[in-house]
């Protein structure tokens, strides 16, 4: 799992975060993109900071690849040129570097992900097809809560019986 810098998590507001592991590659790439070309972020002070957030966006450029259909092969090989190539040395460079690579990612991100049977193959595996796929899941406390409902209710009954 990557971890956030020290001066990233403070921009975040927070301590260092772990990227969680089933979360959707789309949202995680979103997030590096922003915080490479958010308004609001600030320049990686090291770099190292430069070379993690370099290792994460090429991931993210390898696995949003995978799902882009063959139309858009100029946009893939553009980015993947760019990831392809060595993080200059130099405080300027780097940086100019990271954010081109940012740049790249987005527009991947921005492209067209699926296709007809595919997007419906997609909703098919993930539960949501016919008339729950507008429903959210419930949230992990929703189901917290209904699982000590019913485990209140059994005891209730259960204790209300006659005793030996």
């Amino acid at each position: 799992m990557a971890t956030v810098s020290p001066a990233r998590a403070r921009h975040r507001g927070g301590s260092r975060t772990k990227v969680a592991a089933g979360r959707d590659g789309a949202a995680a790439a979103a997030e590096t993109v922003a915080l490479v070309l958010g308004e609001d972020s600030p320049l990686p002070e090291t770099d190292q900071d430069v070379a993690d957030l370099v290792f994460r966006l090429r991931g993210h450029v390898m696995q949003l690849g995978a799902g882009l259909p063959p139309s858009h092969a100029a946009l893939l090989e553009r980015a993947q040129k760019i990831s392809g190539t060595e993080i200059p040395h130099g405080y300027v460079p780097s940086r100019v570097y990271l954010r081109q690579l940012a740049e790249a990612t987005r527009e991947l991100l921005e492209a067209p992900r699926h296709t007809g049977a595919a997007a419906k193959g997609d909703d098919l595996a993930r539960g949501l097809s016919g008339r729950f796929a507008g429903l959210r899941l419930p949230s992990r406390a929703t189901i917290r809560i209904t699982v000590f409902v019913v485990a209140m209710a059994v005891l209730i009954y259960a204790g209300s019986g006659p005793r030996p």
